[in-house]
């Protein structure tokens, strides 16, 4: 039985990932956009949502003149641009790593959550305090996170790869191949960057997607509002997702900043750390820079959970006699 939950909840965050994977990709782009220290910052330099480039010129700054940041932009921008500059494939930029971290991460953060699940329910009522299911999301998710972290710096670091110069870039081939590569340049301990953001991250977005899917799923098959079925399955994980994204944001906006540094040999980093992260980026962009991506976040947070929670129920009924 305890397998049987892993293997479910692999088989539907795989299924999620994959699905959700472009929306994943440009909340990555606009997460990064804004900091101080990119080495070309005319590569940030967007339009506004739904507008395309045009063939004016900026001309360079003068000295001493004021500094005008870019505008802000949006995942639909963002996304334009990704597909006239690096071609729609790009879209799917460490789609392995997407792959190799829900392998990783979500299928021992499912499984660990849904034994805990089984331990923890009340036999007589077969219910589980809500308490008691935030806990289980934070360790399980806590554990997942530690499991999956060489995948999901990566993923960032693949999905960011694209903003670079081309001269910078890293150009990984797989994730396989920048696993290799960054053990063997930065050494092993690299896999492991931001992992404490990481984990508190999986912990916060695990605690409140598992734990807030459970309880309203409850809350509307006990007050009736709804039979089992499809459409609580998508109104419960939708709300699950919305939960998860407020929650996640400001963390998963560091951690992308952390992971996706480039340390020079001989160079201090960016970043000395998360907090140092998060101080930078506030004092520099102000204290909203922490819900930057915030709508591709959603974006990608509700149809991820919706797809992940409806692919579950449907795994676990084909499964559910063995």
């Amino acid at each position: 039985m305890g397998m049987k939950g892993f293997v479910e909840g692999g088989i539907a965050s795989i299924v999620a990932g994959c699905s959700t994977h472009p929306l994943d990709l440009i909340k990555v782009r606009m997460q990064l956009q804004g900091e101080t220290h990119v080495p070309n910052p005319t590569i940030q330099t967007l339009r506004p949502a739904l507008a395309f480039q045009t063939t004016t010129s900026t001309p360079a700054t003068a000295p001493g003149a004021m500094h005008v940041p870019p505008p802000r932009v949006g995942p639909i921008s963002v996304g334009i641009r990704i597909v006239q500059t690096e071609g729609v494939a790009a879209l799917f930029s460490g789609v392995s790593a997407t792959v190799l971290r829900q392998t990783l991460y979500s299928t021992t953060r499912m499984g660990l959550y849904d034994i805990l699940k089984q331990k923890w329910t009340d036999p007589s009522s077969r219910n589980m305090p809500l308490l008691r299911k935030i806990a289980a999301g934070l360790i399980a998710g806590g554990i997942g996170a530690a499991v999956g972290n060489p995948a999901d710096v990566a993923m960032v670091r693949m999905q960011a790869d694209g903003r670079l110069p081309l001269a910078q870039r890293r150009n990984y081939k797989s994730v396989i191949d920048a696993i290799t590569q960054m053990s063997k340049q930065e050494g092993i301990t690299s896999l492991w960057r931001g992992s404490s953001l990481t984990i508190n991250r999986a912990m916060i977005v695990t605690a409140s997607q598992l734990a807030s899917y459970d309880q309203i799923k409850e809350t509307i098959l006990g007050k009736g509002l709804m039979k089992d079925g499809l459409g609580t399955h998508v109104t419960a994980s939708f709300a699950a997702g919305f939960v998860a994204a407020v929650a996640s944001n400001p963390v998963d906006v560091i951690k992308t900043r952390v992971m996706n540094m480039k340390v020079e040999p001989g160079a201090a980093p960016p970043y000395s750390g998360a907090l140092d992260c998060a101080m930078k980026t506030v004092r520099a962009e102000g204290p909203m820079a922490l819900y930057k991506g915030f709508i591709p976040t959603i974006s990608r947070q509700g149809p991820f959970t919706v797809v992940l929670f409806v692919t579950l129920e449907q795994v676990r009924k084909l499964l559910k006699d063995f």
